[in-house]
């Protein structure tokens, strides 16, 4: 459920190549074109509005922005709320408060964990805001990563490092206290898939993550808002300190859209120069702090782990997490 930054009106065009032209082809660079993954489809299109740019949608549904010619362009708004948040906890160096690419480096070793693919457009602009960051991106379809490493120009490992794997399956095989940040961006049509959004999952995320670490999720819903306070629920059941980021029309109830989550061990802070990145887009967002955080989520269910259904007697079977 990614919205844009700026009006677009090319989502519907026509694809210039089919998916059975294109099936069993080896990438090499982005082509026009529906091209079948293992989990369905894909489809690159052009960006009409810029020459470097592409959109790629996965299964219908927009998924990600690559601009070949700026990796620290980012067309999604919730993706440039995202970078400034983390950003505001571990400032890059020659980043301007827009992100613009103006003297790039940092000595910042940053670690960091990108539940859910796509272009791997975040993970392209961590890379090129803090070169020494080292970053796994763990991507559910193998045939996707193979694509996307062929079409844009990602940083090689260990630098970035694509994983192919189901995401809750990865987190529970991680070493502890070795992210300092994790970001979910994973779903299954307009919703993250349950297992990624329980308490039980959520204590994963708090392992793996180090001291002042940081997790941020891109949470998908309608004007009902249920899924976002079950969201928020269950992420301030976990972390000491959490923020949403949202345009007011979403903290309202007003539309379908994203906010972003955050959770942590130590409190966000209050920066203003994060206020002023937020307010500066071409979508304004608004922050919300952990007492406006819980007090939106209050009343809500903390989501759990469904039990685990017993087998036979002295046998227990682990719980699915393809539910």
């Amino acid at each position: 459920m990614a919205k844009r930054g700026k009006s677009g009106g090319r989502a519907g065009r026509t694809a210039a190549v089919t998916a059975e032209q294109t099936k069993g082809t080896k990438p090499g660079g982005p082509v026009e074109g529906v091209y079948y993954i293992d989990t369905g489809d894909c489809e690159l299109i052009a960006d009409q509005d810029n020459s470097t740019g592409w959109l790629l949608k996965i299964n219908g549904v927009m998924s990600s922005h690559i601009d070949l010619a700026d990796p620290l362009f980012l067309d999604f708004e919730y993706m440039r709320w995202m970078a400034a948040l983390i950003e505001s906890r571990w400032p890059p160096s020659g980043i301007a408060s827009g992100g613009s690419a103006a003297g790039i480096g940092t000595t910042s070793r940053l670690r960091g964990l990108h539940l859910g693919g796509g272009a791997c457009s975040l993970a392209r602009y961590f890379a090129a805001a803090y070169p020494d960051a080292r970053q796994v991106v763990v991507e559910l379809d193998g045939k996707l990563a193979e694509y996307v490493r062929g079409w844009f120009d990602l940083p090689k490992a260990p630098l970035l490092r694509l994983r192919v794997g189901e995401a809750r399956q990865v987190m529970e095989t991680l070493t502890p206290d070795t992210r300092d940040f994790i970001i979910r961006d994973v779903f299954a049509g307009a919703l993250t898939p349950r297992p990624l959004t329980t308490a039980e999952f959520n204590q994963h995320v708090r392992r793996v993550l180090a001291p002042g670490g940081m997790y941020v999720v891109n949470s998908g819903d309608g004007p009902d808002l249920k899924n976002a306070r079950d969201d928020a629920a269950t992420i301030a059941a976990a972390f000491a300190h959490t923020v949403i980021i949202a345009d007011p029309a979403m903290l309202k109830g007003r539309r379908y859209g994203n906010m972003v989550m955050a959770g942590s061990d130590v409190p966000f802070g209050d920066d203003p120069q994060l206020a002023r990145r937020l307010l500066g887009g071409a979508v304004p967002a608004h922050l919300w702090d952990d007492a406006q955080v819980r007090a939106f989520a209050a009343g809500a269910p903390v989501r759990h782990d469904p039990p685990a259904p017993v087998d036979g007697p002295g046998q227990t079977s682990h719980p699915s997490i393809a539910e």
